[in-house]
């Protein structure tokens, strides 16, 4: 796919993604991946959404816009916090509440910052993915009553230290921390080779949590996605294999469900990437993929580069300059399509019926 043809791609994406007929005619996949567009083109949109720049403000308002069009009343949840300079910084979460029957709460969340301008990447994985999905799945779900009542909430600041769902989890009274059931992240959830869910890490230490008394392991939402995504309709989700200090399924605190995890709270979280790939510093899924493209030389025999000290690329997406629509849609025809579709589908499907 020459650039030529990109580019008129995305003006027919962008171009149908304004408005949708009453009833959402256009299917909700579809509808993510114009969200997905819209989101990090540079030329359409907004583009690359570096943590505490006007991109991230003006990201906030394009959400509030967004979500406050379907009807949904908006809240703007403002944050301070110190970044890792030591210096004073501002940002702020979006929230928007699903009805239920129940008022029970389930807490489903993606980071909206990006990380990477320098490298040119515009953050469509990492997180328009994520973001993209859950706009889609509340466009779609709209006047609906689900079982339980829903906060979808848009996080700022993932990308300099998970201070957006930091903030958050930390203005939550003892009374609503009870109330919340589950809570499922989504973080760049398509690009990468294999669809995963993960839940927590079984070993507190891991996430470094300030009171790890109050720490929970809990596979229940992550199993519960997973069996979802095998009933047919879409590709089913994966388990990553076991590694050394990451067992089967679980994952780190790196993300914007830590914070839930450590306040007690059983999460999951989603993600594309590759955990067969023996990467840099070995099976831990941060090489998303064996395209060739993306390495200096890759050795489909051991699954790893064919010069370990003398490999830059390692297959990463994520805060390169892979990481944009233009890259991404010429080295993987019709992957980011099917993998929003997917995740839509599997958001909405939960939402309906969490078995909690």
């Amino acid at each position: 796919m020459n650039k030529t043809l990109v580019a008129l791609t995305l003006g027919l994406l962008l171009g149908g993604c304004q408005s949708a007929p009453a009833g959402i005619a256009s299917h909700p996949g579809e509808r993510a991946f114009h969200y997905m567009a819209e989101l990090s083109s540079p030329s359409e949109g907004i583009g690359a959404r570096p943590t505490t720049t006007e991109a991230e403000s003006r990201t906030a308002e394009w959400l509030s816009n967004r979500l406050t069009s379907w009807g949904y009343p908006v809240r703007q949840l403002p944050f301070d916090y110190t970044d890792k300079a030591g210096a004073a910084q501002h940002s702020r979460n979006i929230e928007i509440t699903l009805p239920g029957k129940s008022s029970q709460i389930i807490v489903v969340g993606a980071h909206y910052d990006s990380k990477g301008a320098e490298k040119g990447s515009l953050g469509t994985t990492d997180n328009a993915s994520g973001v993209a999905a859950l706009l889609a799945s509340a466009e779609a779900l709209r006047g609906e009553t689900l079982p339980y009542t829903v906060r979808m909430v848009f996080f700022g600041a993932e990308e300099n230290g998970v201070n957006g769902s930091k903030a958050y989890v930390a203005a939550l009274s003892a009374d609503e921390l009870a109330n919340i059931l589950a809570m499922v992240n989504y973080d760049t959830i398509a690009g990468g080779d294999i669809l995963y869910v993960h839940s927590a890490h079984s070993d507190v230490k891991e996430y470094k949590c300030s009171d790890p008394a109050r720490y929970r392991f809990d596979p229940k939402v992550r199993d519960r996605l997973l069996s979802l995504s095998q009933q047919g309709g879409m590709t089913p989700y994966q388990q990553h294999v076991g590694f050394p200090g990451y067992p089967a399924g679980e994952t780190g605190g790196w993300s914007d469900h830590a914070p839930f995890a450590c306040a007690g709270i059983a999460v999951a979280s989603v993600e594309a990437t590759n955990f067969t790939i023996n990467g840099e510093e070995g099976y831990d899924g941060y090489s998303q993929t064996n395209n060739t493209a993306l390495w200096d030389c890759y050795d489909s025999a051991t699954q790893s580069a064919c010069h370990r000290k003398g490999e830059s690329q390692w297959g990463k997406i994520w805060h390169t300059r892979f990481d944009r629509l233009d890259r991404l849609l010429p080295l993987f025809p019709g992957r980011l399509e099917q993998q929003l579709a997917d995740g839509t589908q599997l958001m909405m499907r939960y939402l309906r019926d969490p078995a909690l």
